[in-house]
């Protein structure tokens, strides 16, 4: 019989994905088309995450037509990103590719019938093309200042990032809505994209949370910065929503990412940094 199997991320799919249909709480970009993929299944349903600049929520829908795998995305604002169970109880279809059309997906329709639809559909044995994503850099790295780094999945930090600034491509949704240990390493600042922020504020929910860590964190508007681009994030982003820890750095709504990440540097070296316990 075949499944309907949900994540909150594409990254946490699992081997016995292998034939089924998955929804995924991830953007629908490429990189999280290629991590559900990977597994040899029939459809897959992403969520659009406000779809964005340059289409980024979505691009992944032509990239799996190149396969002949089925995909759609569900719209951010009726349902949860990053939980695949409330996208499966509630969400409703954005856009959908080729390879679905044919199975009758179509947009309006509730992802539950969607995904439905989809296990009717070939399992796709083909390998996703490479992908240019998913990658980790170093923007700045001066003596006596925080590293600033940038990932394009938040998942990449390491031990080795503690009091860098990180500015990731990931949206800032806790998955499944409940606290996580996606950011691991205490940073002196992190970044996100809101991915259009959705329903209930889906997409702006980790923000809070760091406050609990002093950390700062906001996100770049889905619209200024592809998601999942982090250096886009840094060099386009506009700052959407920050946290009270960032507020307290002197971060405003509205402000380029970079201009805020320069400031913060400046309040490094001057050791003017406001005190964290």
């Amino acid at each position: 019989m075949v499944k309907i199997l949900t994540f909150p991320s594409s990254a946490s799919a699992t081997p016995d994905s292998a034939g089924n249909v998955i929804v995924s709480g991830s953007y629908g970009g490429e990189y999280n088309a290629f991590h559900a993929a990977k597994w040899k299944i029939r459809g897959v349903v992403l969520n659009d995450c406000g779809v964005g600049k340059g289409n980024a929520g979505i691009k992944g829908l032509p990239y799996l037509d190149r396969i002949g795998l089925a995909a759609a995305t569900a719209d951010a604002w009726t349902c949860h990103i990053a939980d695949g169970e409330h996208m499966l109880a509630h969400g409703k279809i954005s856009h959908v590719n080729e390879s679905a059309a044919r199975l009758g997906c179509r947009v309006g329709q509730s992802v539950a019938e969607c995904a439905e639809l989809m296990t009717h559909g070939p399992v796709i044995e083909a390998a996703p093309p490479e992908i240019a994503g998913g990658k980790r850099y170093v923007l700045r790295d001066v003596p006596g200042e925080p590293k600033v780094l940038a990932l394009d999945a938040a998942p990449m930090l390491t031990a080795k990032d503690a009091g860098a600034i990180a500015i990731t491509g990931s949206h800032a949704a806790l998955f499944r809505g409940q606290p996580d240990n996606v950011i691991g390493p205490q940073l002196l600042a992190v970044f996100f994209n809101d991915a259009g922020v959705g329903l209930d504020q889906a997409g702006i929910t980790r923000l809070p949370t760091l406050d609990e860590r002093h950390m700062a964190a906001a996100t770049v508007s889905a619209a200024s910065a592809p998601i999942g681009d982090a250096r886009a994030g840094y060099n386009e982003g506009i700052i959407s929503h920050l946290n009270k820890t960032a507020l307290a750095m002197g971060g405003g709504v509205g402000q380029p990412l970079k201009a805020f990440v320069d400031h913060i540097l400046e309040l490094a070296r001057s050791g003017n940094l406001p005190h964290r316990p």
